[in-house]
């Protein structure tokens, strides 16, 4: 197979993450839903479907995968040949060989059908360095063996990356993707790692998961109202008020574009040249996700919310995988 087998959606399409709701807890009467939402997203071009083998793991024994594969099968309609599925392997402590890997692989294509683009859930660089290079050589195995179309990372820094780069062009296995976590109050990546224009000069698309910073950007919880319990509503009370001067600057563009708080920062991400992959649950989620296309911010409104997540007392918490 060559990089030409694989081709992303454009920025301009969107994409849509899926298994997250997976991890806080599986209820099996929404499959009827999802698949309404699933559809809903591909009619109007969403094409791109991310999700990971770790993603309702346990008893329920990746249903986030099988339950992205059963929607690609079951979809009849607009854009159906270009549903592309992709997943992430977990480099889980047992998973210690380039053959764990490639049986990895091979359990995901067993439980969606197929794979589009198979990625590296997060290095190990940070706590375990010599685990990654043979998980690394079983991604490039199946990329070789025609098992996935293209090959991508996640939570990836320039320097690794770049190591990265130079192992797979030996073997003639380009990188197609690079996740990482990237939002307005999530910039790190690019203003500090600069990864945006390393990846442009290997060739590679940036992705970008929890474009709206868990649901911080949409102004659901801008009055500390209805905060999640546990942990992450620990998180939102520490920085909603450092984040004030962010979230009024999006709620003037919002009402001036006659659209929503999540559309602008969807359409943020869009303009900075990152895929992001935003979750949704219901059809009204969707529908309103896919608000952020078919339009641009100027370069003018661009600048503003720049600068004010620059000015930003708080920042997001990075995914301590994040190398650099």
């Amino acid at each position: 197979m060559t990089s030409q087998t694989l081709a992303l959606p454009k920025m301009g399409c969107g994409t849509w993450a899926w298994g997250n709701r997976l991890l806080w807890g599986y209820d099996a009467s929404m499959d009827a839903e999802l698949q309404q939402v699933f559809n809903l997203c591909v009619e109007h071009g969403v094409t791109l479907f991310d999700t990971g083998d770790s993603y309702g793991t346990g008893q329920l024994q990746g249903q986030s995968e099988k339950l992205l594969g059963q929607f690609s099968q079951a979809y009849r309609g607009p854009n159906q040949e270009r549903i592309c599925l992709a997943t992430k392997l977990a480099a889980y402590p047992w998973r210690l060989t380039r053959s764990s890997m490639v049986n990895a692989g091979k359990a995901s294509i067993d439980r969606m059908g197929r794979i589009n683009l198979v990625q590296m859930h997060w290095p190990t660089a940070n706590y375990a360095p010599w685990q990654e290079g043979p998980l690394l050589d079983g991604l490039a195995d199946l990329y070789e063996q025609g098992l996935v179309s293209g090959v991508g990372l996640s939570n990836y820094g320039p320097k690794r990356l770049r190591w990265v780069h130079r192992r797979f062009a030996e073997r003639g296995v380009p990188i197609t993707s690079l996740q990482v976590q990237y939002s307005l109050l999530s910039t790190y990546p690019v203003t500090e790692l600069d990864l945006k224009s390393v990846c442009d000069e290997l060739g590679i698309q940036l992705i970008a998961y929890s474009p709206l910073a868990l649901g911080l950007l949409t102004g659901k919880y801008e009055q500390k109202k209805n905060l999640p319990k546990g942990l992450r509503g620990f998180l939102f009370r520490q920085l909603l008020p450092g984040i004030q001067i962010l979230l009024d600057c999006l709620r003037e563009l919002a009402e001036e574009r006659n659209k929503t708080m999540a559309q602008v920062a969807l359409n943020w991400c869009i303009c900075k040249g990152a895929i992001p992959i935003p979750g949704a649950k219901t059809a009204a989620q969707a529908q309103q996700n896919l608000g952020a296309l078919g339009w641009r911010l100027s370069n003018i409104e661009v600048y503003e919310l720049d600068q004010a997540a620059a000015k930003t007392g708080k920042k997001m918490v990075q995914n301590i995988f994040q190398t650099r």
